[in-house]
């Protein structure tokens, strides 16, 4: 990985306007930033956009590369650095690997495998094979009857940087209709009406008394260790309020208009996903990230399942929504993420910050990474 000097000839994204301009990087800092013509020659972008790194907060796609086809699972180290490749090649310098904890009442997920995957990425941290900077995001099922405990015996090993609460029991949240609920499980799972009925009855009748334990006991365990929290698919002003009392930091996915509002009036930074805006909508039918814009209280855009969208919604949104401006969209995918779980060193072009750079080309309406910078040190 050669290391960057200058980069010239740009068309820069800072945090308020873009400047046609050059920078240099010194000890992996952007040591300084200058409008026109640089004083030394450099890389030359002929024009290319260059923004930061993106940083993103939830994505799970970790999972597709460790488990390709059901019942299948792929070398763990193989499928860590496979995912690593693509999240870098996606203009993606800081990535929240979301790891689950707890197991489903029905077996499903990966809960019972957070180790294996976690060792995973630590080996590869430790003998630096990653491009990317690897953070944990702990998206804790509440209603699973291990996950305090699975919690617990995992903040102890392993650095955690962000936990999400989440509970996808049918009836409420992202799936308080029901059929939506039908309408999704049926199609991923492949399962009968009748084998969904008998799961969807077992999971109501026990997750509300387990959730009623758990989630109080999750949320003393990341205030006790300092983890920024995240509430997952608040969908009403009495959830929102519970988040508030928890006192969580990030809504992710908020699935209707009035739970995003309220948590934004909280000063609670709002997070949907890149793929939402993308399709012009939810995939499980609720609240659309663009709503979320139009209404002014989108803060940050995740990938969640297609980590190429992020850099694609970031440049799809100030067509959609002609009050965003450019910088305003890039930093709902590195400013505004990197401030949410504070990571001061980074998110902005910026002289000081981390020389976390991508240069990025428009071909038609489509942005395409043509070269990223990680700490100064070309990774792509």
């Amino acid at each position: 990985m050669d290391p960057v000097t200058v980069i010239e000839n740009a068309e820069i994204v800072l945090p308020e306007r873009i400047m046609r301009g050059w920078l240099a990087v010194a000890d992996g800092q952007i040591e300084e930033i200058g409008e026109g013509k640089a004083p030394e020659r450099g890389i030359d972008l002929d024009g290319d956009y260059l923004i930061p790194g993106l940083i993103e907060l939830h994505t799970d796609h970790l999972e597709s590369h460790y488990a390709p086809r059901p019942k299948v699972r792929w070398h763990p180290l193989g499928a860590v650095l496979a995912y690593d490749a693509q999240i870098a090649s996606s203009g993606i310098t800081t990535v929240f690997d979301s790891l689950r904890a707890g197991v489903d009442v029905d077996g499903g997920g990966l809960g019972a495998e957070l180790v294996e995957l976690a060792e995973a990425i630590d080996e590869a941290r430790r003998h630096r094979l990653f491009r990317c900077d690897h953070l944990t995001h702990l998206r804790c099922e509440i209603p699973s009857p291990d996950v305090v405990e699975t919690v617990e015996n995992f903040v102890a090993r392993y650095p955690v940087g962000l936990m999400s609460l989440m509970d996808h029991t049918p009836g409420q949240r992202q799936f308080r209709d029901i059929g939506k609920y039908f309408n999704y499980y049926g199609g991923k799972t492949g399962k009968t009406a009748d084998e969904i009925n008998v799961a969807v009855a077992e999971k109501q009748r026990v997750n509300g008394e387990r959730a009623a334990v758990n989630r109080p006991a999750l949320v003393g365990l990341a205030q006790q260790r300092g983890i920024p929290l995240a509430s997952h698919d608040d969908t009403t002003l009495d959830e929102v309020d519970q988040s508030i009392k928890e006192g969580v930091v990030l809504a992710e996915f908020p699935t209707t208009v009035e739970a995003a509002k309220a948590s934004h009036r909280q000063g609670i930074t709002v997070m949907m996903g890149a793929p939402n805006l993308i399709r012009g909508g939810s995939h499980s039918g609720n609240v659309a990230a663009e709503t979320l814009a139009q209404e002014g209280v989108l803060d940050i855009l995740s990938s969640d399942y297609v980590p190429a969208s992020l850099l694609m919604a970031a440049f799809e949104l100030p067509r959609r929504i002609r009050s965003i401006s450019l910088p305003e969209a890039i930093r709902t995918v590195t400013r505004n993420p990197a401030q949410a779980t504070g990571l001061k060193d980074r998110g902005e072009i910026g002289a000081g910050k981390r020389a976390d750079l991508v240069r990025v080309r428009v071909t038609g309406e489509t942005p395409v990474v043509r070269q990223v910078w990680r700490s100064g040190n070309r990774i792509v």
